[in-house]
């Protein structure tokens, strides 16, 4: 199993090493990661729009 290193650093040191891991990746792999955010974007916004649906349509407690 690989070891868990902790990302402690500068913040430039810490971009260069991402920006160095996405240039790594092929082509598909960088489209599936994209992918990815898409779908997680539009889950947190529909589940926030269905949250506020859910509330609104609690009686209230008084």
């Amino acid at each position: 199993m690989e070891k868990s290193i902790l990302n402690h650093g500068s913040p430039e040191v810490l971009e260069a090493r991402r920006i160095a891991e996405i240039k790594s990746l092929s082509y598909v792999e960088r489209l599936e990661r994209l992918f990815v955010i898409i779908e997680v974007s539009y889950m947190m916004r529909s589940a926030a729009k269905s949250q506020k649906k859910i509330k609104g349509n609690e009686p209230a407690n008084n």
